[in-house]
Protein backbone atom coordinates (compact mmCIF):
# COMPACT_ATOMS: atom_id res chain seq x y z
CA UNK A 1 0.00 0.00 0.00
CA UNK A 2 2.89 2.08 0.79
CA UNK A 3 4.54 1.81 -2.06
CA UNK A 4 1.21 2.48 -4.19
CA UNK A 5 1.14 6.01 -2.40
CA UNK A 6 4.69 6.89 -3.60
CA UNK A 7 3.85 6.43 -6.99
CA UNK A 8 0.71 7.95 -7.24
CA UNK A 9 2.29 11.11 -5.52
CA UNK A 10 5.59 10.30 -7.61
CA UNK A 11 3.60 11.23 -10.99
CA UNK A 12 1.42 14.14 -9.45
CA UNK A 13 5.32 15.35 -8.43
CA UNK A 14 6.00 14.98 -12.04
CA UNK A 15 3.15 16.86 -13.62
CA UNK A 16 3.50 19.78 -11.27
CA UNK A 17 7.11 19.35 -12.05
CA UNK A 18 6.57 19.79 -15.76
CA UNK A 19 4.39 22.68 -15.52
CA UNK A 20 6.84 24.33 -12.99
CA UNK A 21 10.02 23.51 -15.25
CA UNK A 22 10.77 24.18 -18.76
CA UNK A 23 13.03 21.32 -19.44
CA UNK A 24 10.92 18.90 -18.38
CA UNK A 25 7.73 17.46 -20.34
CA UNK A 26 5.42 14.93 -19.27
CA UNK A 27 2.37 14.30 -21.83
CA UNK A 28 -0.27 13.46 -19.17
CA UNK A 29 -1.22 11.63 -16.20
CA UNK A 30 -1.28 8.19 -17.45
CA UNK A 31 2.02 9.25 -18.55
CA UNK A 32 3.20 10.39 -15.49
CA UNK A 33 1.65 7.05 -13.50
CA UNK A 34 3.92 4.71 -16.36
CA UNK A 35 6.61 6.78 -15.67
CA UNK A 36 6.43 7.05 -12.14
CA UNK A 37 6.02 3.21 -12.05
CA UNK A 38 8.97 2.49 -13.89
CA UNK A 39 11.59 5.04 -12.19
CA UNK A 40 9.79 2.80 -9.14
CA UNK A 41 10.98 -0.20 -10.43
CA UNK A 42 14.12 0.60 -11.80
CA UNK A 43 15.41 2.14 -8.35
CA UNK A 44 14.20 -1.13 -7.17
CA UNK A 45 16.56 -3.65 -9.30
CA UNK A 46 19.26 -0.97 -9.86
CA UNK A 47 19.20 1.74 -7.30
CA UNK A 48 21.41 0.36 -5.23
CA UNK A 49 23.92 -1.22 -7.95
CA UNK A 50 24.18 2.69 -8.78
CA UNK A 51 24.58 3.74 -5.40
CA UNK A 52 27.23 1.28 -4.65
CA UNK A 53 29.28 2.25 -7.84
CA UNK A 54 29.20 5.78 -7.38
CA UNK A 55 30.19 5.03 -3.09
CA UNK A 56 32.99 3.52 -4.95
CA UNK A 57 34.06 5.82 -7.24
CA UNK A 58 33.74 8.33 -4.75
CA UNK A 59 36.05 6.46 -1.84
CA UNK A 60 32.67 6.39 0.06
CA UNK A 61 33.14 10.10 1.04
CA UNK A 62 29.60 10.83 0.85
CA UNK A 63 28.97 7.36 2.43
CA UNK A 64 30.92 7.70 5.51
CA UNK A 65 30.18 11.55 6.33
CA UNK A 66 26.79 10.73 6.80
CA UNK A 67 26.24 12.23 3.26
CA UNK A 68 25.29 9.09 1.53
CA UNK A 69 21.36 10.82 0.56
CA UNK A 70 23.64 12.40 -2.08
CA UNK A 71 24.52 9.50 -4.00
CA UNK A 72 21.24 7.87 -3.63
CA UNK A 73 20.10 10.96 -5.53
CA UNK A 74 22.57 11.00 -8.20
CA UNK A 75 21.41 7.28 -8.52
CA UNK A 76 17.73 8.28 -8.76
CA UNK A 77 18.65 11.16 -11.36
CA UNK A 78 20.54 8.38 -13.63
CA UNK A 79 17.34 6.64 -13.04
CA UNK A 80 15.06 9.50 -14.27
CA UNK A 81 17.41 9.56 -17.06
CA UNK A 82 17.02 6.21 -17.99
CA UNK A 83 13.17 6.48 -17.81
CA UNK A 84 13.23 9.57 -19.89
CA UNK A 85 15.28 7.08 -22.60
CA UNK A 86 12.88 4.47 -22.54
CA UNK A 87 9.65 6.88 -22.90
CA UNK A 88 8.13 8.78 -25.33
CA UNK A 89 5.69 11.10 -23.30
CA UNK A 90 8.46 11.63 -20.64
CA UNK A 91 11.33 14.04 -21.84
CA UNK A 92 14.05 15.71 -19.23
CA UNK A 93 16.26 18.40 -21.81
CA UNK A 94 19.60 17.44 -19.67
CA UNK A 95 21.24 15.64 -16.82
CA UNK A 96 20.64 18.65 -14.30
CA UNK A 97 16.12 18.54 -14.78
CA UNK A 98 16.78 14.69 -13.98
CA UNK A 99 18.93 15.76 -10.60
CA UNK A 100 16.09 18.54 -9.98
CA UNK A 101 13.21 15.76 -10.23
CA UNK A 102 15.36 13.24 -8.43
CA UNK A 103 15.56 16.40 -5.22
CA UNK A 104 12.20 16.98 -5.55
CA UNK A 105 11.09 13.12 -5.47
CA UNK A 106 12.98 12.95 -2.24
CA UNK A 107 11.70 15.63 -0.40
CA UNK A 108 8.49 15.22 -1.10
CA UNK A 109 8.49 11.47 -0.19
CA UNK A 110 10.19 11.97 2.36
CA UNK A 111 7.52 14.68 3.80
CA UNK A 112 4.78 12.24 2.71
CA UNK A 113 6.01 9.28 4.81
CA UNK A 114 6.69 11.90 7.79
CA UNK A 115 3.08 12.55 7.65
CA UNK A 116 1.57 8.97 6.87
CA UNK A 117 4.04 6.79 7.97
CA UNK A 118 5.70 8.19 10.87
Amino acid sequence: MQWLIHILIDALVLLVAARMMSTVQVRDFKTALIVALVIGVLSFLIGWLLTLILNVATLGVFYFTGLGFITRIIANAIIIEITDKMSSGFNTKGFMPSLILAVIIALVGSIVDGFLFG
